[in-house]
């Protein structure tokens, strides 16, 4: 009898300690592994069934997120949410910049309006309540915060106070705006060249204040008073509170450069001042940031210095976009990958298969944001350079970040808050690229555009062609249209996840060949469906036919 109660308690044990195993929570859910015990999402097995769910229903949240005080959406006001009452604080530097960015991606991979008319809002708002006066030594560039909360206006900087601009947010916003201005004609409305306009002022202000940089001082400074010219202070490494010029100081360039490389094709603004600050920040940030792995700050709510991922990782995704300026790219962007992976690698998970992402020095703590940017860059690596050692953990980096997704599509930082930029615009994106760069990692059975080297303006899937009769369709039976969508360059590249090969595609409704060069499309059989990639010389319409 004693025997049989002591084999029934270590059964009871055990049976305890593998529930209890089963049952560790990730934020909002219980950690769910494949047979191997590595990290699969909460949602579903299948990465791409639970990326295309975590994208959609994160957009929903944010789409439906209540109105403030003010009146305005809640996202407009503040950087954190908070379901019972309103955080005190102002937006993120980079909130709405980061937004514009995902839902660029967004739009086209799902086709749905409202995505669009979110990109207009914030547009429209943030310029018309945000920028720093003509007559000021810093003029026409967006300020990152509201120092009074409600007011509606964006006015100075959450640290550094009334007045400071952040210039490396200022080029991220300018970027975004010509992306806005590219989407945002549609039949009969012309481009609203107001942000065109808006983001040529923007660049004509970093331009022409772009100086030689150092080790110490970047080209632009990370914060600087617009109206005195002078660079704001953060406090130094040691915390002591002693206050030196270390703002001086940031390497978030990439989108600043990729911002006036835009301005240059479209020839448009002082392209000649744009060329000669593009080569003067490329060249500082492989003599000094990329030699020196010397990174440094980024984030609005930190008065001190700090190493951060974000400019590192958005940097090495530059230089694989942009690999004809890098001749020993596969190596830069391995020394990136390396820095990060060792100075803010994260290994609390190992056990489940994953090594996830810190956020900062300062702040060692994993994110939701930065583990799906580092997992979404290293599989662009894979794509690229065929080298598949980063895959794996790539892939379970993404699973591991899908945990911070409730039900309902809030998004919460692990161990912190519910953070409106990392929960948001600088989560969807990185699932959106993962998915470009490798496919497989769509959900089966379903069509999206996950890329374009242009700017989609519209994107209608099966069954809505029929509101466009008489634009152009009159020859076209709308009952066999798979896809449609009609881009801003009259030249470019879009790759397709389709359930199906299409019967057709048409070229400003024409038909087009099957090619693997020059303008045509390319065909990629998957389990199940394809990829299809069609390449553009001379159209901007495009249909696929069932």
């Amino acid at each position: 009898m004693l025997r049989k109660f002591f084999l029934f308690t270590i059964s009871f044990l055990l049976f305890g300690f593998v529930f209890c195993q089963q049952k560790e929570m990730l934020i909002y859910h219980p950690i769910k592994t494949d047979k191997k015990g590595n990290i699969v999402s909460w949602y579903n097995e299948n990465p791409g069934i639970s990326y295309n769910h975590i994208v959609n229903i994160v957009w929903n949240f944010w789409d439906s997120m209540r109105r403030d005080l003010n009146g305005l959406p809640y996202y407009m006001n503040h950087q954190v949410w908070n379901p019972h009452f309103n955080d005190p604080r102002g937006i993120g530097g980079d909130q709405f910049a980061m937004a514009l960015s995902s839902w660029r991606l967004y739009y086209p991979y799902s086709g749905n309006e409202k995505v669009k008319a979110n990109m207009y809002f914030l547009a429209d708002y943030y310029l018309t309540h945000s920028l720093s006066p003509a007559t000021v030594k810093w003029p026409d560039i967006p300020f990152p915060y509201n120092t009074l909360t409600y007011s509606g206006l964006y006015d100075g900087d959450m640290r550094s106070g009334k007045d400071v601009a952040q210039p490396d947010k200022a080029g991220s916003f300018g970027l975004e705006l010509i992306h806005v201005y590219k989407m945002s004609n549609g039949y009969n409305i012309p481009e609203n060249k107001l942000y065109l306009q808006a983001a040529i002022n923007i660049a004509n202000t970093l331009s022409a204040h772009i100086k030689q940089g150092s080790l110490n001082y970047s080209p632009l400074p990370f914060k600087v008073n617009t109206t005195t010219g002078e660079t704001a202070m953060l406090r130094d490494h040691d915390f002591t509170g002693t206050w030196i010029d270390t703002a001086g100081y940031t390497s978030n360039w990439a989108p600043t450069m990729q911002f006036f490389l835009d301005l240059i094709e479209m020839r448009q603004g002082n392209t000649t001042a744009y060329q000669s600050g593009f080569n003067e920040l490329l060249n500082w940030m492989k003599l000094y940031a990329m030699k020196e792995n010397k990174w440094g700050p980024f984030f609005e709510d930190v008065d001190w210095w700090s190493e951060t991922q974000i400019n590192a990782m958005t940097f090495a995704r530059f230089i694989m976009e942009h690999r004809e300026y890098f001749p020993e790219w596969k190596n830069d962007v391995q020394k990136i990958i390396g820095w990060v992976h060792a100075n803010l690698g994260n290994n609390k998970w190992k056990k489940y298969g994953v090594m996830v992402t810190n956020e900062q020095t300062v702040y060692k703590t994993p994110a939701n944001s930065h583990s799906s940017r580092q997992a979404a860059d290293e599989l662009l690596y894979v794509s690229l350079s065929g080298d598949s050692s980063f895959y794996n953990n790539a892939v379970r980096e993404l699973n591991w970040a899908t945990y911070m997704v409730d039900f309902d599509g809030k998004n919460c930082f692990p161990n912190d808050e519910p953070w409106l930029t990392d929960g948001y615009g600088d989560y969807v994106r990185h699932y959106l690229r993962a998915m470009d760069a490798v496919p497989a990692l769509t959900a089966p059975g379903q069509d999206h555009i996950l890329s374009s080297t242009s700017v989609i303006q519209q994107a209608d899937y099966e069954g809505s062609l029929k509101k466009y009769y008489g634009l152009g369709f009159e020859n076209v039976d709308s009952s066999k249209v798979k896809l449609f969508y009609r881009t801003f360059d009259s030249s470019g590249i879009e790759r397709i996840r389709l359930k199906s090969k299409p019967a057709a595609v048409l070229l400003n409704y024409k038909s087009i060949n099957e090619s693997i060069a020059g303008e045509g499309y390319e065909w990629k059989p998957m389990a199940p469906g394809g990829l299809l990639i069609v390449r553009r010389e001379n159209g901007k319409k495009i249909i696929l036919m069932k």
